[in-house]
């Protein structure tokens, strides 16, 4: 699909504060079941899991975790990711001051490469989302391309307002209300996009205050990027779904639906 490698990036820093207490990092909640090869060998699946393996199926085969310290028991479930066929491997994450500095810690080992993020506490479809993103950020020559799900909560979301051929032209981070219809979930990008990240959050450390600073979501540095001129596109998955189990609601939803789907087939 492209020359260059791609590799995911994984944010896995948040606290998990809105389903708190729990006994394991989010990003292991397990979130249906799999199937071991003999018929009803059912096992947990963690909800993680389900990322990757999209990924997988895009031809993505090298993965970075970027952990807050103390989710050390992602890369003990995970290891070296030969569970999955992929090469995984784990970043510390540095300041805390929202998603674009956890990704940024990947810079040194990404900076070349093609960059498809995902965030591991995310159910979504279709299982092609990343092989739809990726053809369109070959075809389309774009720095970034988003995947884009319907919704109804635009309070939780990224909304994205595109032109009819799919150019992005503004990002509004979770407002209260608004008549746009998707929001952004998944996005791959090109090296331009790495190091435009790189020189914003460097330019942002040296001018300011971090710790006074609301945190900084990525769709915040997306739009600057847009605003630079940047060539950013929307694949939009109009029958899509999108379950974040990182809130009370979603995650209820999502153990009952992937329950469900075992209990099927199952009869």
């Amino acid at each position: 699909m492209t020359k260059r490698q791609i590799i995911g990036l994984l944010p896995a820093g948040g606290q998990a504060t809105r389903i708190s207490p729990l006994p394991l990092s989010k990003e292991l909640y397990p979130i249906g079941f799999q199937d071991f090869g003999v018929k009803s060998n059912w096992r947990p699946k963690v909800v993680s899991q389900y990322l990757l393996e999209k990924m997988q199926l895009a031809g993505i085969d090298k993965a970075y975790f970027i952990l807050r310290s103390g989710k050390w028991d992602i890369p003990a479930y995970f290891g070296d990711g030969t569970m999955l066929s992929m090469s995984l491997g784990y970043l510390i994450m540095g300041l805390s001051y929202g998603v674009p500095f956890t990704l940024d810690q990947a810079y040194p080992f990404v900076q070349d490469a093609i960059v498809a993020l995902g965030f591991p506490d995310i159910l979504f479809q279709p299982e092609d989302a990343y092989v739809r993103i990726l053809t369109r950020l070959e075809v389309s020559h774009a720095d970034v391309v988003l995947g884009l799900f319907p919704t109804d909560k635009p309070q939780k979301a990224g909304m994205v307002d595109f032109d009819d051929e799919g150019r992005v032209r503004l990002i509004i981070e979770k407002p209260r209300q608004s008549d746009l219809r998707y929001m952004w979930s998944i996005a791959v990008w090109t090296p331009a996009f790495t190091q435009f990240l790189h020189e914003y959050l460097t330019t942002l450390k040296v001018n300011s205050n971090l710790s006074q600073l609301p945190e900084i979501p990525i769709g915040d540095v997306i739009q600057a990027a847009i605003n630079k001129g940047f060539h950013v596109e929307a694949e939009v998955f109009a029958d899509g779904t999108y379950l974040d189990i990182g809130t009370p609601d979603d995650l209820v939803s999502a153990v009952r639906q992937f329950a469900a789907l075992v209990g099927e087939e199952n009869l």
